[in-house]
């Protein structure tokens, strides 16, 4: 997994979780607290409730992304431009400022005037977005879009959104968001639970990862929250996305949001990251055979070793001992291991390829090992 380096501030594996908060310019944004006009008060929401509460990184809102809402022009948002500047050179504290837009007239002259980073909301529909951010060696979040100005995020299936990602390529400071919420009338609450289930997947993509999921309604949806009641329900789920690989939290909820953010990073798992100079040796985030054919086609892998590249256990009990002598006969002839000592328990462990051979080996010889082994064969990723 690549780090990227937004105007000095580091994101990735190898640093904390990174907060950014969201400042709107947009009268139409839906969320008050973060919606103004006058560029001095914006600065004093961003000094105090912003960056004061930890944001690492303040994104800049020109217009609402809402579907609801008529899509500005590129020059539209440019006659808006001004007071997020303004805004933004007013503001006392330390922190990464980021213009979301989709076009690359408003990044370039966003760019121009100080802003650090890019939050392309349509994810490179606009072609000339990654050039302008590659020519400037900038980050640049690419939200997953379809290839249409006006549609940000409007991008179903978890498949689809993985393939928007690769769409029009990636520059090397690219962070990508797997675009959360509710984009289009077709996607479903469903699809983003999908989607945040599958998260690791996108670590595939060997860049840095952000999240949106501040309050979302897939979140809010499980706990039968309104959106003023469903800060607990987000917080829970930021720690899990840290803890699943995110490395941006993007949130109108700094302070908490830091806090959850913080847990989450305390309890990931350790990925072994070391280089000589000339080899590198990282340890992959792999739990599921989906999780394993991602990084095989960033390689050009050969799709066959899929099934090979993840182990399950699995604990077998109430077996009789002719049971455990059939399993463990079965398992002779394959690389699965079974293991257990003077009980009617065993594990089992071993990759799908491997535990389909011996389910197959043991065939016929218990109707209840047959239906157990049967069960292990039916998991599916």
């Amino acid at each position: 997994m690549r780090n990227v380096d937004a105007a000095g501030l580091g994101i990735g594996d190898d640093y904390p979780p990174r907060l950014m908060g969201v400042l709107n310019v947009s009268e139409e944004s839906p969320y008050e607290p973060s919606v103004f006009d006058d560029p001095g008060e914006a600065a004093a929401y961003v000094d105090a409730e912003l960056i004061g509460e930890g944001a690492d990184i303040v994104d800049v809102g020109l217009e609402s992304a809402n579907k609801r809402f008529e899509v500005l022009s590129a020059t539209e948002e440019l006659d808006r431009l001004d007071t997020a500047v303004q805004a933004m050179e007013s503001v006392s504290g330390d922190a990464i400022f980021s213009i979301e837009t989709r076009y690359h007239e408003v990044a370039a002259a966003a760019l121009d005037a100080g802003f650090d980073m890019v939050n392309d909301i349509c994810g490179f529909a606009d072609p000339e977005m990654p050039r302008i951010c590659a020519d400037r060696d900038v980050a640049v979040v690419k939200m997953a879009s379809p290839p249409d100005l006006t549609r940000p995020g409007a991008v179903e299936a978890v498949d689809d959104i993985y393939d928007a990602l690769q769409r029009e390529g990636l520059t090397d400071k690219t962070i990508v968001d797997p675009a959360f919420g509710g984009w289009s009338e077709a996607k479903t609450l469903e699809d983003d639970r999908e989607t945040f289930h599958r998260l690791r997947e996108f670590r595939a993509l060997d860049r840095p990862i952000l999240v949106s999921i501040n309050r979302k309604n897939f979140l809010r949806d499980l706990a039968g929250r309104p959106t003023e009641e469903a800060l607990p329900v987000s917080l829970a789920a930021t720690a899990m996305a840290v803890e699943r690989g995110a490395h941006v939290i993007r949130t109108h909820d700094v302070a908490e949001t830091r806090d959850a953010a913080l847990v989450g990073d305390a309890f990931a798992r350790d990925r072994l990251r070391e280089s000589d100079g000339d080899v590198t040796v990282e340890q992959l985030d792999v739990t599921t055979t989906r999780e394993m054919g991602r990084h095989l086609d960033g390689v050009g892998g050969d799709r066959s070793a899929v099934s090979r590249g993840v182990t399950r256990v699995f604990e077998l009990a109430g077996l009789s001992p002719t049971e455990r002598e059939t399993l463990l006969d079965a398992a002779r002839g394959t690389p699965v291991t079974v293991a257990g000592g003077e009980t009617d328990r065993r594990l089992v462990a071993g990759t799908p390829v491997d535990l389909s051979a011996l389910a197959e080996a043991a065939t016929g010889r218990s109707d209840a090992l047959d239906r157990a082994l049967a069960a292990i064969e039916s998991v599916d990723d």
